[in-house]
């Protein structure tokens, strides 16, 4: 028996929808990456991308646990002489929700060349509208034929 390996004609990418609100943020985003690697699938492979688009609404509703929304610090370096940068998560949640979840997902996701395209199927909306909904609909209609 050969032991079967996907082409990359043959992976179908699915659209899947999260709604953040009061979710746990460790949680979810481990939630997140197994979508998008593709993990749930009989046809993963760790060397092929067989992931799926993942919407998450309500980006700004998220929960973290214990003290971590007073302690929490998101930090970049850019490689000059004092280019290091420091942003409280309270500052980066109040400007940019979404940045958390995709930072935090993207922390789960192994860093090969597979992540750029696995990163790009992520898509976080701050708010509670879908502006994905005509690939939802897509879908539907393709499960219809089949």
């Amino acid at each position: 028996m050969k032991t079967f390996q996907p082409k990359e004609s043959e992976v179908k990418r699915s659209w899947h929808l999260i709604n953040a609100e009061d979710e746990i943020l460790g949680r979810l985003s481990t939630k997140i990456a197994g979508l998008l690697m593709g993990k749930g699938k009989a046809t993963y492979s760790r060397h092929m991308d067989s992931g799926d688009f993942v919407v998450v609404i309500n980006a700004e509703k998220v929960a973290v646990t214990g003290r971590k929304a007073s302690q929490k610090v998101y930090r970049t370096h850019s490689g000059y002489p004092s280019g290091f940068k420091e942003k409280s998560y309270d500052m980066v949640m109040e400007k940019h929700p979404e940045r958390i979840i995709e930072h935090a997902v993207s922390g789960m996701i192994p860093d090969n060349r597979l992540k750029k395209a696995r990163m790009l199927r992520l898509k976080v909306v701050a708010g509670d509208q879908n502006p994905y909904e005509k690939e939802f609909k897509k879908e539907e209609k393709a499960q219809v034929k089949l």
